[in-house]
Protein backbone atom coordinates (compact mmCIF):
# COMPACT_ATOMS: atom_id res chain seq x y z
CA UNK A 1 0.00 0.00 0.00
CA UNK A 2 1.87 3.40 -0.87
CA UNK A 3 1.41 6.48 1.13
CA UNK A 4 -0.44 7.95 -1.18
CA UNK A 5 -3.26 5.45 -0.95
CA UNK A 6 -3.22 5.90 2.76
CA UNK A 7 -3.78 9.58 2.41
CA UNK A 8 -6.26 10.26 0.31
CA UNK A 9 -8.56 6.89 0.46
CA UNK A 10 -10.69 6.15 -2.24
CA UNK A 11 -13.89 9.16 -1.86
CA UNK A 12 -17.10 7.46 -0.19
CA UNK A 13 -20.60 9.52 -0.19
CA UNK A 14 -21.19 11.22 2.92
CA UNK A 15 -24.61 10.85 2.81
CA UNK A 16 -23.82 6.90 3.25
CA UNK A 17 -21.37 6.76 5.74
CA UNK A 18 -23.99 9.38 7.55
CA UNK A 19 -26.85 6.67 6.76
CA UNK A 20 -24.58 3.56 8.28
CA UNK A 21 -24.03 5.98 11.29
CA UNK A 22 -27.61 6.41 11.60
CA UNK A 23 -28.05 2.67 11.10
CA UNK A 24 -25.63 1.63 14.00
CA UNK A 25 -26.87 4.27 16.46
CA UNK A 26 -30.75 2.69 15.76
CA UNK A 27 -29.43 -0.65 16.78
CA UNK A 28 -27.26 0.53 19.76
CA UNK A 29 -30.16 2.28 21.03
CA UNK A 30 -32.75 -0.74 20.49
CA UNK A 31 -30.13 -3.08 22.48
CA UNK A 32 -30.62 -0.26 25.21
CA UNK A 33 -34.04 -0.34 25.25
CA UNK A 34 -33.90 -4.00 25.11
CA UNK A 35 -31.65 -3.99 28.73
CA UNK A 36 -33.23 -0.76 30.16
CA UNK A 37 -37.34 -1.76 30.01
CA UNK A 38 -36.81 -5.15 31.73
CA UNK A 39 -36.31 -2.91 35.04
CA UNK A 40 -40.23 -1.84 34.52
CA UNK A 41 -41.22 -5.47 33.79
CA UNK A 42 -40.26 -6.98 37.11
CA UNK A 43 -43.18 -6.92 38.90
CA UNK A 44 -45.61 -8.97 36.10
CA UNK A 45 -42.88 -11.27 35.33
CA UNK A 46 -42.52 -11.98 38.99
CA UNK A 47 -46.56 -12.55 39.89
CA UNK A 48 -46.76 -14.67 36.35
CA UNK A 49 -44.05 -17.09 37.66
CA UNK A 50 -44.10 -16.92 41.41
CA UNK A 51 -40.44 -15.66 41.04
CA UNK A 52 -38.28 -14.20 43.81
CA UNK A 53 -36.88 -11.32 44.11
CA UNK A 54 -32.93 -13.23 44.03
CA UNK A 55 -34.45 -14.69 40.62
CA UNK A 56 -35.65 -11.40 39.35
CA UNK A 57 -32.03 -9.98 39.73
CA UNK A 58 -31.17 -13.29 37.28
CA UNK A 59 -32.84 -12.08 34.63
CA UNK A 60 -32.49 -7.89 35.21
CA UNK A 61 -28.80 -8.25 35.45
CA UNK A 62 -26.48 -11.45 36.15
CA UNK A 63 -28.14 -13.74 33.65
CA UNK A 64 -27.07 -11.02 31.16
CA UNK A 65 -24.32 -9.37 32.35
CA UNK A 66 -22.09 -13.11 32.67
CA UNK A 67 -22.78 -13.62 29.11
CA UNK A 68 -22.00 -9.95 27.71
CA UNK A 69 -18.85 -9.89 29.68
CA UNK A 70 -17.42 -14.12 29.21
CA UNK A 71 -18.14 -13.27 25.35
CA UNK A 72 -16.86 -9.43 24.84
CA UNK A 73 -13.56 -10.33 23.71
CA UNK A 74 -14.06 -13.13 21.63
CA UNK A 75 -16.52 -10.46 19.93
CA UNK A 76 -14.32 -8.29 19.30
CA UNK A 77 -11.75 -10.80 17.62
CA UNK A 78 -14.52 -11.39 15.09
CA UNK A 79 -15.08 -8.20 14.24
CA UNK A 80 -11.27 -8.02 13.54
CA UNK A 81 -11.16 -11.03 11.31
CA UNK A 82 -14.53 -11.10 9.79
CA UNK A 83 -16.64 -8.82 7.49
CA UNK A 84 -18.48 -6.28 9.84
CA UNK A 85 -21.36 -5.30 7.68
CA UNK A 86 -22.33 -8.85 7.60
CA UNK A 87 -21.54 -9.50 11.22
CA UNK A 88 -23.68 -6.99 12.18
CA UNK A 89 -26.55 -8.19 10.18
CA UNK A 90 -26.66 -11.46 11.67
CA UNK A 91 -26.26 -9.77 15.40
CA UNK A 92 -29.42 -7.68 14.41
CA UNK A 93 -31.28 -10.50 13.38
CA UNK A 94 -30.47 -13.34 16.45
CA UNK A 95 -31.04 -10.42 18.65
CA UNK A 96 -34.31 -9.66 17.42
CA UNK A 97 -35.45 -13.24 17.29
CA UNK A 98 -34.10 -14.06 20.85
CA UNK A 99 -35.61 -10.60 22.37
CA UNK A 100 -39.09 -12.20 20.93
CA UNK A 101 -38.69 -15.31 22.25
CA UNK A 102 -38.15 -13.67 25.42
CA UNK A 103 -42.28 -12.92 24.78
CA UNK A 104 -42.93 -16.07 23.87
CA UNK A 105 -41.44 -18.25 26.38
CA UNK A 106 -43.52 -21.18 28.85
CA UNK A 107 -41.38 -20.86 32.07
CA UNK A 108 -38.97 -18.71 34.01
CA UNK A 109 -35.90 -20.99 33.22
CA UNK A 110 -36.88 -20.95 29.12
CA UNK A 111 -36.87 -16.93 29.64
CA UNK A 112 -33.25 -16.82 31.78
CA UNK A 113 -32.11 -18.89 28.71
CA UNK A 114 -33.73 -16.45 26.30
CA UNK A 115 -31.97 -13.39 28.19
CA UNK A 116 -28.47 -15.29 27.49
CA UNK A 117 -29.12 -15.78 24.06
CA UNK A 118 -29.76 -12.08 23.88
CA UNK A 119 -26.64 -11.26 25.47
CA UNK A 120 -24.72 -13.65 23.11
CA UNK A 121 -26.02 -12.05 20.22
CA UNK A 122 -25.68 -8.39 21.44
CA UNK A 123 -21.76 -9.14 22.45
CA UNK A 124 -20.18 -8.11 18.76
CA UNK A 125 -22.95 -5.08 18.99
CA UNK A 126 -20.54 -2.04 20.35
CA UNK A 127 -17.30 -2.78 19.38
CA UNK A 128 -18.17 -4.34 16.10
CA UNK A 129 -19.71 -0.69 15.09
CA UNK A 130 -17.06 1.42 16.29
CA UNK A 131 -14.31 -0.02 14.47
CA UNK A 132 -16.62 0.98 11.63
CA UNK A 133 -17.12 4.25 12.49
CA UNK A 134 -13.29 4.56 12.62
CA UNK A 135 -13.49 3.14 9.07
CA UNK A 136 -16.36 5.38 8.13
CA UNK A 137 -14.73 8.88 9.75
CA UNK A 138 -11.16 10.32 9.07
CA UNK A 139 -9.60 11.05 12.23
CA UNK A 140 -10.60 14.65 12.88
CA UNK A 141 -14.12 14.30 12.59
CA UNK A 142 -14.43 10.65 14.26
CA UNK A 143 -15.30 11.87 17.77
CA UNK A 144 -18.55 13.70 17.02
CA UNK A 145 -19.66 10.32 14.80
CA UNK A 146 -19.26 8.42 18.20
CA UNK A 147 -20.35 10.35 20.06
CA UNK A 148 -23.57 10.29 18.31
CA UNK A 149 -23.37 6.69 18.47
CA UNK A 150 -22.64 6.64 22.26
CA UNK A 151 -25.52 9.07 23.36
CA UNK A 152 -27.86 7.07 21.55
CA UNK A 153 -28.60 4.43 24.87
CA UNK A 154 -28.73 7.84 26.80
CA UNK A 155 -32.04 8.72 25.24
CA UNK A 156 -32.99 5.43 24.73
CA UNK A 157 -32.93 4.71 28.53
CA UNK A 158 -35.43 7.66 28.63
CA UNK A 159 -37.33 6.13 26.50
CA UNK A 160 -37.41 2.83 28.10
CA UNK A 161 -38.16 4.39 31.65
CA UNK A 162 -41.35 6.49 30.73
CA UNK A 163 -42.65 4.97 27.66
CA UNK A 164 -41.53 1.73 28.54
CA UNK A 165 -43.61 1.75 32.01
CA UNK A 166 -46.52 2.44 29.94
CA UNK A 167 -46.39 -0.37 26.82
CA UNK A 168 -45.84 -2.87 29.91
CA UNK A 169 -49.07 -1.29 31.40
CA UNK A 170 -50.91 -1.14 28.36
CA UNK A 171 -50.15 -4.16 26.70
CA UNK A 172 -48.20 -6.62 29.29
CA UNK A 173 -44.24 -7.30 29.34
CA UNK A 174 -44.94 -10.67 26.91
CA UNK A 175 -46.05 -7.88 23.96
CA UNK A 176 -43.40 -5.93 25.37
CA UNK A 177 -40.79 -8.01 24.34
CA UNK A 178 -42.22 -8.45 21.01
CA UNK A 179 -42.58 -4.93 20.00
CA UNK A 180 -38.46 -3.96 21.04
CA UNK A 181 -37.27 -6.94 19.35
CA UNK A 182 -39.16 -6.40 15.71
CA UNK A 183 -36.73 -3.10 15.31
CA UNK A 184 -33.64 -5.34 14.85
CA UNK A 185 -34.81 -7.30 12.29
CA UNK A 186 -35.20 -4.34 10.10
CA UNK A 187 -32.32 -3.25 11.11
CA UNK A 188 -30.66 -6.25 10.71
CA UNK A 189 -32.50 -6.25 7.36
CA UNK A 190 -31.67 -3.18 5.96
CA UNK A 191 -27.73 -3.70 6.89
CA UNK A 192 -27.68 -6.80 5.14
CA UNK A 193 -29.23 -5.06 1.60
CA UNK A 194 -27.68 -1.69 1.94
CA UNK A 195 -24.72 -1.64 4.29
CA UNK A 196 -21.26 -1.75 2.17
CA UNK A 197 -18.22 -2.47 4.11
CA UNK A 198 -15.88 0.48 4.36
CA UNK A 199 -11.93 -0.61 3.62
CA UNK A 200 -10.60 -2.02 7.07
CA UNK A 201 -7.86 0.50 7.88
CA UNK A 202 -8.91 3.38 5.40
CA UNK A 203 -7.73 5.93 7.23
CA UNK A 204 -4.81 4.19 8.70
CA UNK A 205 -1.09 2.98 7.65
CA UNK A 206 0.27 0.03 5.55
CA UNK A 207 0.07 -2.25 8.53
CA UNK A 208 -3.39 -2.57 8.55
CA UNK A 209 -2.98 -5.68 5.86
CA UNK A 210 -1.04 -7.19 8.68
CA UNK A 211 -2.68 -10.56 9.93
CA UNK A 212 -3.71 -10.37 13.65
CA UNK A 213 -2.29 -13.54 16.22
CA UNK A 214 -4.27 -15.02 18.58
CA UNK A 215 -6.72 -12.93 21.05
CA UNK A 216 -4.58 -13.25 24.22
CA UNK A 217 -1.40 -12.13 22.59
CA UNK A 218 -3.47 -9.38 21.17
CA UNK A 219 -4.78 -8.48 24.55
CA UNK A 220 -1.33 -8.80 25.91
CA UNK A 221 -0.20 -6.65 22.94
CA UNK A 222 -2.17 -3.69 23.68
CA UNK A 223 -1.99 -3.59 27.36
CA UNK A 224 1.91 -3.46 27.19
CA UNK A 225 1.17 -0.21 25.54
CA UNK A 226 1.39 2.60 28.54
CA UNK A 227 -1.50 4.77 26.16
CA UNK A 228 -4.07 2.24 25.33
CA UNK A 229 -3.88 0.87 29.48
CA UNK A 230 -4.10 4.42 30.69
CA UNK A 231 -6.79 5.26 28.07
CA UNK A 232 -9.23 2.13 29.33
CA UNK A 233 -8.61 2.32 32.75
CA UNK A 234 -9.67 6.16 33.20
CA UNK A 235 -12.69 5.28 31.04
CA UNK A 236 -13.39 2.26 33.09
CA UNK A 237 -12.79 4.17 36.36
CA UNK A 238 -15.22 7.15 34.95
CA UNK A 239 -18.18 4.54 34.17
CA UNK A 240 -17.53 3.39 37.83
CA UNK A 241 -18.70 6.91 39.23
CA UNK A 242 -20.87 7.51 36.70
CA UNK A 243 -23.07 4.42 37.07
CA UNK A 244 -23.54 4.19 40.56
CA UNK A 245 -24.72 7.73 40.05
CA UNK A 246 -27.32 6.90 37.63
CA UNK A 247 -28.30 3.95 40.00
CA UNK A 248 -28.59 5.81 43.24
CA UNK A 249 -29.94 9.64 41.91
CA UNK A 250 -33.69 9.07 42.21
CA UNK A 251 -33.34 6.52 45.49
CA UNK A 252 -31.47 9.95 46.77
CA UNK A 253 -33.92 12.69 45.93
CA UNK A 254 -36.60 10.51 47.70
CA UNK A 255 -34.26 9.98 50.95
CA UNK A 256 -32.59 13.50 51.14
CA UNK A 257 -35.28 16.07 49.33
CA UNK A 258 -38.74 14.24 50.05
CA UNK A 259 -39.79 13.31 46.31
CA UNK A 260 -42.24 10.60 46.41
CA UNK A 261 -40.60 7.76 44.61
CA UNK A 262 -43.18 7.64 41.47
CA UNK A 263 -41.94 11.74 40.95
CA UNK A 264 -38.16 10.96 41.86
CA UNK A 265 -37.79 8.98 37.88
CA UNK A 266 -38.87 12.05 36.16
CA UNK A 267 -36.39 14.65 37.58
CA UNK A 268 -33.68 12.23 36.94
CA UNK A 269 -34.77 10.59 33.62
CA UNK A 270 -35.41 13.72 31.99
CA UNK A 271 -33.14 16.42 33.72
CA UNK A 272 -30.75 14.14 34.35
CA UNK A 273 -30.84 11.77 31.04
CA UNK A 274 -31.47 14.39 28.32
CA UNK A 275 -28.33 16.82 29.80
CA UNK A 276 -26.14 13.72 29.35
CA UNK A 277 -27.26 12.77 26.14
CA UNK A 278 -26.59 16.70 24.43
CA UNK A 279 -22.87 16.21 26.70
CA UNK A 280 -21.71 13.73 24.98
CA UNK A 281 -22.27 15.07 21.60
CA UNK A 282 -21.44 18.56 22.85
CA UNK A 283 -17.82 16.83 23.69
CA UNK A 284 -17.70 15.22 20.30
CA UNK A 285 -18.20 18.07 18.03
CA UNK A 286 -15.79 19.94 20.49
CA UNK A 287 -12.89 17.70 19.73
CA UNK A 288 -13.71 17.59 16.33
CA UNK A 289 -13.88 21.42 16.01
CA UNK A 290 -10.39 21.29 17.62
CA UNK A 291 -9.38 20.17 13.74
CA UNK A 292 -5.59 18.85 13.32
CA UNK A 293 -4.44 19.59 17.64
CA UNK A 294 -4.08 16.01 18.17
CA UNK A 295 -4.15 13.56 21.25
CA UNK A 296 -3.55 16.98 23.53
CA UNK A 297 -6.38 18.29 22.66
CA UNK A 298 -8.67 15.79 22.97
CA UNK A 299 -7.30 15.21 26.39
CA UNK A 300 -8.54 18.26 27.36
CA UNK A 301 -12.31 18.20 26.78
CA UNK A 302 -12.06 14.81 29.12
CA UNK A 303 -9.92 16.72 31.75
CA UNK A 304 -12.49 19.85 31.99
CA UNK A 305 -15.39 17.55 31.87
CA UNK A 306 -14.09 15.29 34.60
CA UNK A 307 -13.11 18.75 36.47
CA UNK A 308 -16.29 20.40 36.25
CA UNK A 309 -18.31 17.58 37.12
CA UNK A 310 -17.00 16.76 40.17
CA UNK A 311 -17.48 20.14 41.07
CA UNK A 312 -21.08 20.04 40.51
CA UNK A 313 -21.80 17.06 41.72
CA UNK A 314 -20.78 18.26 45.41
CA UNK A 315 -22.62 21.69 44.69
CA UNK A 316 -26.11 19.52 43.67
CA UNK A 317 -25.45 17.18 46.60
CA UNK A 318 -25.34 19.49 49.27
CA UNK A 319 -28.24 22.29 47.95
CA UNK A 320 -30.25 22.98 50.02
CA UNK A 321 -33.90 21.30 49.62
CA UNK A 322 -35.87 24.44 47.92
CA UNK A 323 -38.02 23.23 45.37
CA UNK A 324 -37.43 25.51 41.70
CA UNK A 325 -41.14 24.71 40.17
CA UNK A 326 -43.82 22.11 40.36
CA UNK A 327 -44.58 20.51 36.56
CA UNK A 328 -47.79 18.52 36.62
CA UNK A 329 -47.87 17.78 40.42
CA UNK A 330 -44.18 17.19 40.11
CA UNK A 331 -41.95 19.22 42.48
CA UNK A 332 -38.48 19.99 40.98
CA UNK A 333 -35.44 20.64 43.47
CA UNK A 334 -33.33 23.61 42.75
CA UNK A 335 -30.63 21.46 42.70
CA UNK A 336 -31.52 19.83 39.69
CA UNK A 337 -29.98 22.65 37.70
CA UNK A 338 -26.60 21.57 39.09
CA UNK A 339 -27.55 17.65 38.60
CA UNK A 340 -28.23 19.07 34.76
CA UNK A 341 -24.65 20.27 34.56
CA UNK A 342 -23.17 17.60 36.25
CA UNK A 343 -25.19 15.06 33.81
CA UNK A 344 -23.94 17.33 30.87
CA UNK A 345 -19.74 17.51 31.22
CA UNK A 346 -19.22 14.69 33.11
CA UNK A 347 -19.67 12.59 29.94
CA UNK A 348 -17.03 14.34 27.98
CA UNK A 349 -15.11 11.74 28.08
CA UNK A 350 -16.99 9.06 26.32
CA UNK A 351 -16.58 10.46 22.73
CA UNK A 352 -13.29 11.54 22.48
CA UNK A 353 -11.53 8.72 24.41
CA UNK A 354 -12.82 6.19 21.78
CA UNK A 355 -12.04 8.30 19.12
CA UNK A 356 -8.68 8.76 20.74
CA UNK A 357 -8.17 5.02 21.52
CA UNK A 358 -9.17 4.40 17.48
CA UNK A 359 -6.24 6.45 16.86
CA UNK A 360 -4.11 4.44 18.88
CA UNK A 361 -4.79 1.36 17.83
CA UNK A 362 -4.57 -0.74 13.93
CA UNK A 363 -7.42 -1.89 12.70
CA UNK A 364 -6.31 -5.08 13.22
CA UNK A 365 -6.99 -5.25 16.68
CA UNK A 366 -8.88 -2.27 17.10
CA UNK A 367 -12.11 -3.61 17.58
CA UNK A 368 -10.35 -6.21 20.20
CA UNK A 369 -9.24 -2.53 22.45
CA UNK A 370 -12.82 -1.32 22.04
CA UNK A 371 -14.10 -4.78 23.69
CA UNK A 372 -11.47 -4.70 26.07
CA UNK A 373 -12.27 -0.81 27.26
CA UNK A 374 -16.56 -2.23 26.94
CA UNK A 375 -15.05 -5.02 29.29
CA UNK A 376 -13.90 -3.28 32.31
CA UNK A 377 -15.99 -0.22 32.17
CA UNK A 378 -18.82 -2.69 32.08
CA UNK A 379 -17.27 -5.11 35.24
CA UNK A 380 -16.28 -1.14 37.16
CA UNK A 381 -19.54 0.53 36.15
CA UNK A 382 -22.29 -2.56 36.71
CA UNK A 383 -20.66 -4.84 38.29
CA UNK A 384 -18.80 -2.79 41.79
CA UNK A 385 -19.65 0.90 41.32
CA UNK A 386 -23.91 0.73 42.78
CA UNK A 387 -22.52 -1.97 44.98
CA UNK A 388 -19.91 0.19 46.49
CA UNK A 389 -22.03 2.87 46.70
CA UNK A 390 -24.62 0.55 48.85
CA UNK A 391 -21.69 -0.48 51.17
CA UNK A 392 -20.73 3.01 51.67
CA UNK A 393 -23.97 4.34 53.07
CA UNK A 394 -24.52 1.27 54.81
CA UNK A 395 -21.00 2.05 56.48
CA UNK A 396 -21.75 5.33 56.87
CA UNK A 397 -25.60 4.99 58.33
CA UNK A 398 -24.64 5.09 61.95
CA UNK A 399 -22.64 8.65 61.07
CA UNK A 400 -25.51 10.64 59.28
CA UNK A 401 -28.63 8.41 59.71
CA UNK A 402 -30.30 9.56 56.42
CA UNK A 403 -27.87 11.60 55.06
CA UNK A 404 -25.39 8.71 54.41
CA UNK A 405 -26.45 7.95 50.68
CA UNK A 406 -25.52 11.66 49.88
CA UNK A 407 -21.93 11.30 51.51
CA UNK A 408 -21.49 7.29 49.65
CA UNK A 409 -22.52 9.15 46.20
CA UNK A 410 -20.55 11.66 47.14
CA UNK A 411 -16.86 9.15 47.66
CA UNK A 412 -18.07 6.66 45.45
CA UNK A 413 -18.07 9.39 41.91
CA UNK A 414 -14.56 10.72 43.62
CA UNK A 415 -13.36 7.51 41.15
CA UNK A 416 -13.73 10.80 39.00
CA UNK A 417 -10.68 12.08 40.67
CA UNK A 418 -8.82 8.69 39.19
CA UNK A 419 -9.80 8.60 36.14
CA UNK A 420 -8.19 12.49 35.93
CA UNK A 421 -5.03 11.14 37.45
CA UNK A 422 -4.80 8.52 34.52
CA UNK A 423 -5.73 10.94 32.01
CA UNK A 424 -2.78 13.44 33.02
CA UNK A 425 -0.26 10.64 33.23
CA UNK A 426 -1.58 9.84 29.58
CA UNK A 427 -1.12 13.67 28.22
CA UNK A 428 2.36 13.80 30.22
CA UNK A 429 3.49 10.19 28.05
CA UNK A 430 2.43 11.68 25.10
CA UNK A 431 4.16 14.99 25.65
CA UNK A 432 7.07 12.98 26.28
CA UNK A 433 6.85 11.25 22.57
CA UNK A 434 5.59 7.87 23.92
CA UNK A 435 3.86 7.65 21.01
CA UNK A 436 4.42 3.36 20.92
CA UNK A 437 0.69 2.52 20.23
CA UNK A 438 0.08 4.21 16.91
CA UNK A 439 -1.90 2.27 14.34
CA UNK A 440 0.92 0.86 12.60
CA UNK A 441 3.10 -0.21 15.74
CA UNK A 442 -0.12 -1.60 17.73
CA UNK A 443 -0.59 -3.88 14.55
CA UNK A 444 2.95 -4.56 14.60
CA UNK A 445 3.02 -6.02 18.43
CA UNK A 446 -0.34 -7.78 17.72
CA UNK A 447 1.15 -9.90 14.77
CA UNK A 448 4.72 -10.00 16.33
CA UNK A 449 6.61 -8.06 13.52
CA UNK A 450 9.32 -5.62 14.66
CA UNK A 451 8.80 -2.05 15.75
CA UNK A 452 9.19 0.53 12.98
Amino acid sequence: MTTEAVATPATVSPWRSHGLLLLLAMMYADNFVGRQIVAVMIEPIKHEFGASDTSMGLISGLAFAAVFAVLGLPAGRLADRLPRIGLLAVSCLFWGIATILCGLTGSFMLLVLARMAVAVAEAPAAPTALSLIADLYPPQRRAFAISVFTAAPTFAAIIALSLGAWLVGTYGWRTSFILVGLPALLIGALLALFGREPRRGRWDGASSQASPLDMRSTVKALWAEQAVRYLILASATATMGGTAFGMWNATFLVRSHGLALQHAGLPTGLIGGTCAGFGVMFAGWLVDRGGDRGAHWRLRIPLAGHLVGLLSLAVYLFWPLDILMVIGGVPIPEAMLWCGLHSFVSVWWLGPSFALLTTLTGPRNRAVALALQTLLSTLLGVGVGPVLTGLLSDFLQPAFGNEALRHALLLSCCTAGAAIVLLDRLRRHLNRGGRAATAADADARSVGAPMR
